[in-house]
């Protein structure tokens, strides 16, 4: 999907949610301990995070295209490329790489 083609998609869908269309992103999986990941469960949320090393377009602004973004815990993955956060859709463009690491290596990325 082109850029363009994602913005229109994500516009036409209506969702009445915040949305960011990302490239170049790593999808993280978080080793967690059982305690963590029963406590990530009663948020509704799973151990695994996105980092992209290009935005593409931010509907609320917080990036500018070209910026580097992380974004908080997944919540649920739609359609093979909505990666969904309690407050933000991102949409994942393109190729990514897919990673296990440890949880407080997360706390080691630097913007």
């Amino acid at each position: 999907m082109t850029d363009d083609e994602a913005l229109k998609f994500m516009r036409n869908k209506r969702l009445n949610v915040e949305f960011c269309l990302v490239r170049d992103w790593i999808w993280i999986d978080l080793n967690v301990t059982p305690a963590q990941l029963a406590e990530l469960e009663k948020t509704r949320r799973q151990p695994v995070i996105i980092f992209s090393h290009r935005v593409i377009y931010d509907s609320m602004r917080r990036w500018d295209v070209g910026d580097l973004v992380r974004t908080s815990l997944l919540h649920e993955f739609r359609d093979g490329f909505l990666f969904q956060t309690l407050n933000t859709d991102y949409v994942l463009l393109g190729e990514g790489m897919r990673k296990r690491v440890a949880l407080e290596t997360v706390g080691r990325i630097f913007f």
